[in-house]
């Protein structure tokens, strides 16, 4: 958001309006300190039964974050609207972060881990990571990409395109997107066109077994699957799981 923000001290009451970033200052060891989440932070699922919600990722309620007082709020560009963080910067310092790629996660997460002193553990949680994703190149090397059109919303069918944390991660486990359109293009695909998978993701549109015969008449020559959104959206700390995952996804594909 091209500006800056001051804090007089370690924040100690903070208020988090991002999914996987809350999952993620859980797993720092934040406790405590996180006083507010949104109903759509699940994970820790203590969390999302014990802290206070503050509405939604894009309908944030502005009086329950006031009245929590906090000193600092975690957003995010894609995940929030601009509309709440304006209003919200009048409440509190904003934290935001905007991310694309692999590298843009472990940069935030180091960057966090400074912001609320705690240097060490996002240090060792970025190398764990690093190190996943690293064993999982040795996985896929050599083989040949697959194309994959990554759906995550049903009428109107919308994909996962370019310039996407999704796209980043189809990449990596060496998988070609379907679409060359940006962000998330509402798309027809041409019935019967020769894609070797379809994912059906899991969030945010829920896809569920019932949905694979569907889109199996659609894409008769395609591997038709329902897959972990979480694993290929969610950039905090779940990122140090997504790897065995995607061995798992991909060892199912070669079947």
């Amino acid at each position: 958001m091209n500006r800056s923000i001051r804090l007089g001290n370690t924040p100690r009451r903070i208020v988090s309006l991002v999914p996987s970033q809350t999952e993620l200052l859980y797993d720092l060891g934040l406790g405590e300190r996180v006083v507010g989440i949104t109903k759509f932070c699940i994970h820790p699922e203590e969390w999302f039964r014990s802290k206070t919600r503050v509405g939604g990722t894009k309908n944030v309620n502005l009086d329950k974050v006031k009245a929590l007082q906090p000193d600092l709020i975690i957003g995010n560009k894609e995940e929030n609207s601009k509309e709440d963080i304006v209003a919200l910067e009048k409440i509190a310092p904003i934290w935001m972060s905007d991310i694309f790629t692999l590298e843009d996660s472990l940069e935030m997460i180091n960057e966090l881990g400074n912001v609320l002193n705690f240097e060490k553990e996002s240090k060792a949680l970025v190398d764990l990571i690093r190190s996943e994703f690293d064993s999982l190149h040795t996985f896929i090397k050599g083989s040949k990409p697959k194309n994959v059109a990554y759906f995550i919303w049903k009428n109107p069918d919308m994909l996962a395109g370019k310039e996407t944390f999704i796209d980043d991660m189809l990449t990596r486990i060496g998988l070609q997107n379907y679409t060359n359109n940006k962000r998330y293009p509402i798309f027809e695909i041409e019935e019967g066109k020769n894609l070797d998978y379809v994912f059906l993701s899991s969030e945010p549109y829920p896809f569920k077994e019932k949905e694979i015969i569907e889109f199996q008449k659609r894409y008769p020559q395609s591997k038709v699957l329902v897959v972990d959104g979480e694993y290929f959206s969610w950039y905090g700390s779940r990122l140090y799981k997504a790897p065995k995952y995607f061995k798992q996804l991909l060892e199912m594909l070669n079947q």
